[in-house]
């Protein structure tokens, strides 16, 4: 059978590219150090100046050659449509960093991105080597491995107080992250996807059946979707 999970860059390019993804991997690791202030004092410019660079590259002739000389080996077929112009996906990280670090509080923050980083990595990998049954719009293997990967983080990441529940609550919210990260593929960026839709579902569960441990957060979340 053949593989379920096909990309548009070799799998040897897809390995590099990872690799770089996981210095990404430090957005929530300094910002377990640092308040949410200085973090997006340094994530806003950062995402203007990915922004600059990657649009500017289908407006500017000469940014395009350098770019597309030092980073086209890295870009899947969608990321380089000068007709839509499309962003890459470094640049959807920081963007996805910035929306998070402002919506989510810190320790949902924290997992969301930190399973951003590291599942979609075993996902891809796993995906594209492995991925012979179809699931959703991708593999089983893939999604599944995303889905693994994802409970490990959370082993490791903070928790409000330590309960079981919240470690029940997030692996349900991995869960919806690999579903999203799955069905995403096409029409949105997994890279968005991916840390709102775990972060989001964790809020929501925290109100639904730990509220006692968000204290004044709860109300954040619902003056934000009201």
């Amino acid at each position: 059978m053949n593989q379920t999970d096909v990309g548009t860059i070799d799998y040897k390019s897809e390995i590099l590219r990872k690799s770089i993804h996981m210095c990404s991997l430090s957005i929530p690791i300094i910002y377990y150090y640092i308040t949410e202030e200085l973090a997006l004092k340094i994530l806003i410019p950062l995402t203007i100046f990915s922004l600059f660079i990657d649009l500017g590259r289908y407006i500017i002739p000469s940014l395009g050659k350098y770019f597309e000389m030092f980073f086209g080996f890295l870009l899947r077929e969608h990321e380089r449509d000068s007709k839509k112009k499309n962003l890459s996906g470094a640049t959807y990280v920081f963007i996805a960093a910035v929306l998070s670090l402002i919506i989510l509080p810190k320790i949902f923050f924290i997992t969301s991105f930190a399973v951003l980083i590291l599942s979609d990595i075993a996902a891809a990998l796993v995906g594209r080597r492995f991925g012979k049954h179809k699931f959703l719009a991708k593999s089983l293997e893939g999604t599944l491995s995303f889905f693994v990967v994802g409970c490990l983080v959370v082993l490791f990441t903070p928790k409000i107080s330590g309960e079981i529940s919240e470690y029940l609550i997030a692996f349900i919210a991995v869960a919806v992250g690999a579903v999203g990260e799955n069905v995403s593929y096409g029409w949105a960026d997994d890279n968005l996807v991916i840390p709102l839709s775990i972060g989001i579902t964790m809020w929501l569960l925290y109100i639904i059946f730990s509220p006692e441990l968000l204290v004044d957060q709860t109300s954040i979340l619902v003056n934000f979707l009201t």
